[in-house]
């Protein structure tokens, strides 16, 4: 594991020096940094179709409500646009969206086309979208019932078995079946979102919660969340259940079905000296809290290290903490692989040290 430290400082170095060639200056402020994409030819992802040298995304603002008859997310994306001089057009990412309009900030409806979906390596199909000057687009849009990126579980295959599931699961190009953006681990991105559930389910995400949940008066509650660090999309995820929280630290603290969540804390209850071990190893933990989720039974992965909400698979808590080298594993993502993060899948090595 130190031997992290050299490749972190070349890579952290080689990506500061990158800029978009021809782009006017942008005044990053804290909320809305702008992360610089490599322009080498290593660097070009063959998995996605957008061309960020010519337009990017570099903050994405969803407001989706969660249809767990249906089976559905729907809503808006606000994105913000980055673009060369002279860009026409934007490409984004999709598979089995239905866009229902897309307008720019002022509410002018721009022109968009649907290409052709390619299977083979679930690319999906691109969005193409004229700019007509725009830097900020609104795409309204319905994903598919039988996203990719979505896990929608009945209640028979959770612990309590009253209340339904949810989880996302992006990596590494599943997110583009829920989210219209540029789906590239090297396009970097804010974002935040505003996600509407019914009662009494409860929804993480990967980002800050702000604040309680708002009783919207009809049975159901929004969810708001912030990322103001920029992430490669593959690391935006949900999750949505019957969940209660137990803090474990100052920074640290878990969420688990309400039947799992008292085994669940004391099995990752040294949390908060783990990050601060990793801390003098790697340097300081820049995303704040470290939580954690341990998802119900049906979550078929060991973990995933979502920033700010490590996704956790249940069968890991053996009542004496020796499984806890997965925590480990994940929390040591927050430095290689959501710190710095391989640019293109092929090097995907980077990202597990």
């Amino acid at each position: 594991m130190r031997r992290l430290a050299v490749p972190l400082a070349l890579l952290l170095a080689s990506t500061a020096c990158t800029t978009m060639e021809g782009a006017a200056p942008v005044a990053a402020t804290p909320a809305r940094m702008v992360s610089p994409i490599l322009t080498t030819p290593d660097a070009v992802d063959s998995a996605t179709y957008a061309q960020p040298q010519v337009a990017r995304v570099t903050h994405v603002a969803l407001d989706l409500d969660l249809d767990f008859d249906a089976r559905r997310v729907g809503g808006v994306a606000d994105l913000d646009i980055l673009a060369a001089p002279g860009a026409k057009e934007i490409v984004l990412d999709t598979k089995g969206l239905e866009i229902t309009g897309v307008t720019d900030g002022a509410g002018r409806a721009l022109a968009y086309e649907i290409g052709e979906t390619v299977e083979e390596g679930g690319k999906g199909a691109p969005l193409t979208i004229a700019l007509d000057g725009a830097t900020k687009l609104r795409i309204a849009y319905r994903a598919p019932a039988n996203a990719e990126a979505l896990q929608w579980l009945s209640p028979e295959q959770t612990k309590g078995g009253v209340h339904p599931f949810l989880f996302s699961q992006g990596q590494a190009i599943l997110n583009r079946s829920w989210i219209p953006t540029q789906d590239s681990p090297g396009i970097r991105q804010t974002w935040e979102a505003r996600i509407t559930a019914p009662k009494p389910l409860d929804v993480v995400m990967s980002g800050v919660r702000q604040g309680e949940p708002e009783d919207l008066g009809n049975g159901r509650r929004a969810f708001r969340f912030v990322m103001d660090k920029p992430v490669p999309p593959y690391l935006i995820a949900l999750a949505a259940g019957d969940i209660d929280f137990a803090e474990l630290g100052p920074r640290t603290g878990v969420w688990a079905e309400p039947a799992t969540l008292p085994r669940a804390a004391r099995e990752v209850g040294d949390t908060e000296q783990l990050v601060l071990a990793a801390e003098k190893l790697y340097g300081e933990y820049r995303w704040g809290r470290y939580d954690m989720i341990v998802l119900p039974p049906a979550f078929p992965y060991g973990g995933m290290e979502n920033p700010v909400m490590t996704f956790l698979t249940p069968t890991f808590i053996a009542g004496d903490r020796s499984n806890n080298g997965l925590v480990a594993h994940e929390l040591a993502h927050s430095w290689s692989g959501n710190l710095v993060t391989n640019a293109v899948w092929e090097d995907s090595w980077l990202n597990e040290g």
